[in-house]
């Protein structure tokens, strides 16, 4: 078994201290492979509570931790629109770096990244990383091992009515760069190429259903957004393998009963659990079965405090040489297809979506706590 010594674990930083922060600094306790010596953030008082409350020896500025020579890996946290600048400061910086999700707002920006990225020799990690966790590879090892024959479609949902209601802040979910297909998409397409493959072609339609949002959250309760981005998209999906999937995203739908993502084979079904999840419950239904049946995980990395494993994964491929699973490549996929997605819902044209990336590796089944190859 590989295992990064506790004397040379990946040194991490990392920018943006808000919402999102927490449940990585989480992981990051879970695994010897990796330690957090920076947090920064444009307001630093953010920066030195969260130093504070997870034991981090540094709490700086964003020029302080780019600068830093114990940093080895930048984890960018801060709202899409910043991904693009932090990125390219932390390759000039000769960092590696792990964005959130998405990869960039645009494409062209995520074509400069990977591109600086590659000329510099440092790697490009992007978020989500949840198809590591317990549910989806236990799909992915299903759907391997001919579980349900040789998949012909797919579907996935992920059907509310926005985050005005809850987020302190979620005004950044209604502007350019925002949106249900880039704030969720990630989740369910990143997930849809882990389990079926490189996309080939996407459609769209899509719509500003309400063009004013009111949040009813603190501390801007009452505080108007207007809306500058489609808030229900629908899309079609042709993979490589020949699979045709159906996609919809929406901040539009106050109820919905459909499964995030079902995988539909020549010789039965598979119910995936919500890919914004690490965990399950799995379902399978062959031909010939009167119900579904529940399976059980074959993977044990399914507990909660497991956000940031796509960063801890980028960890041990950096010691070890091999590729990393939640790759530049594979979000500029996923950047690609949402940008499809929207494209093609204004001049009705299917999009090619290029650059297809390999299916990541699987990983290992039943590997110890707190370990990631075997």
């Amino acid at each position: 078994m590989l295992t990064v010594s506790l004397e040379n674990p990946v040194r991490i930083g990392i920018i943006g201290c808000g919402n999102i922060s927490a449940a990585y600094l989480k992981t990051f306790q879970n695994y010897a492979a990796v330690t957090t010596v920076a947090v920064a953030d444009i307001d630093i008082a953010r920066a030195e509570a969260r130093a504070a409350e997870f034991g981090v020896p540094k709490a700086t500025s964003v020029d302080g931790l780019l600068s830093d020579p114990d940093v080895e890996i930048v984890v960018n946290l801060t709202t899409p629109q910043a991904h693009y600048a932090i990125t390219l400061a932390a390759i000039k910086a000769g960092k590696h770096v792990y964005n959130e999700k998405p990869l960039t707002v645009t494409i062209a920006e995520a074509r400069e990244a990977l591109d600086a990225a590659e000329a510099a020799g440092v790697r490009v990690g992007c978020a989500p990383g949840t198809f590591l966790g317990g549910g989806l590879q236990t799909c992915r090892q299903l759907i391997d091992e001919g579980a349900i024959g040789r998949p012909v479609a797919a579907t996935a949902f992920m059907l509310c009515h926005g985050h005005e209601s809850w987020h302190p802040d979620p005004e950044f979910y209604y502007k350019i760069g925002g949106g249900p297909m880039m704030d969720m998409g990630p989740y369910y397409l990143t997930a849809l190429i882990s389990l079926l493959g490189g996309i080939k072609t996407v459609s769209g339609a899509a719509a500003i259903t309400e063009p004013e949002r009111t949040i009813t959250s603190q501390p801007k309760n009452g505080t108007k957004i207007d809306v500058e981005t489609p808030d229900h998209v629908a899309g079609t999906i042709q993979f490589q393998n020949g699979a045709i999937g159906t996609i919809i995203t929406s901040f539009a739908i106050w109820h919905a009963g459909y499964p995030n993502i079902q995988i539909f084979g020549t010789e039965g079904t598979l119910t995936v659990p919500d890919p914004n999840s690490l965990r399950g419950p799995i379902y399978v239904q062959r031909v010939g079965e009167s119900e579904r049946r529940e399976v059980p995980l074959t993977h044990n990395n399914s507990e909660g405090d497991r956000w940031g494993i796509g960063v801890v994964d980028l960890a041990y491929a950096i010691r070890s040489g091999r590729p990393h699973r939640a790759s530049g490549a594979l979000a500029f996929q996923v950047l690609s297809a949402m940008h499809g997605f929207l494209d093609s819902a204004k001049d009705g044209q299917a999009r090619q979506i290029n650059g297809a990336p390999e299916r990541p590796a699987p990983l290992p089944s039943s590997l110890p706590d707190g370990e990631l190859d075997a």
